[in-house]
């Protein structure tokens, strides 16, 4: 029995002098608190901020992706509305002097389902051929040993403006070739 009074007398001290540290700790564990929630909101902002600037990033890539698309689509629908064109109004079977001028060049006009919002432009040069020379057809199936075909032969360029402002463009070039009679 005095061994059990002597292990309550211990325990009692023991209780005791818990208590006296644990009425001392309070402030410690306020200030440790606070500490941690001022990291941890440091922590959300700098997340928060990547997250603004990677949806910036993604919006602009969607953007170019788009801008590309609609610049391949006009470039088709320029050749569709020049082959599907009135006889004698197609471009791409026109002699190479026609060329010489700036305005023939231009199909802008003819985009009427892709350029909407005006800020795509289209224009049909001669490629490859400073001199201005009728040029032999590419090699083909149907060949012909007396030179009675010649080739346009063409670049389709098709450059649309995006972004912002329309500060960036995209650019398209399809080459086109015309078998022509001499």
């Amino acid at each position: 029995m005095v061994k059990k009074k002597v292990k309550q007398k211990n325990y009692a001290c023991n209780l005791i002098a818990n208590r006296q540290l644990f009425n001392r700790q309070k402030g410690v564990v306020l200030i440790v608190a606070l500490v941690f929630l001022v990291a941890l909101t440091a922590v959300a902002g700098a997340l928060m901020q990547n997250s603004t600037s990677d949806m910036k990033m993604s919006g602009a890539s969607e953007e170019k992706v788009v801008a590309t698309q609609e610049a391949i689509s006009a470039s088709d629908e320029v050749m569709f509305r020049q082959i599907n064109a009135d006889s004698g109004n197609n471009k791409f079977a026109s002699a190479i002097v026609r060329f010489q001028d700036e305005s023939f060049g231009n199909v802008t006009g003819s985009l009427n389902i892709t350029n909407t919002d005006s800020d795509t432009t289209a224009s049909l040069n001669l490629a490859n051929n400073d001199l201005e020379l009728e040029a032999d057809c590419p090699h083909s199936k149907s060949g012909s040993s007396v030179q009675i075909f010649t080739c346009n032969v063409l670049r389709l360029q098709v450059v649309r403006k995006y972004g912002r402002k329309n500060t960036n463009e995209v650019e398209v070039n399809t080459g086109v070739v015309q078998q022509l009679l001499r």
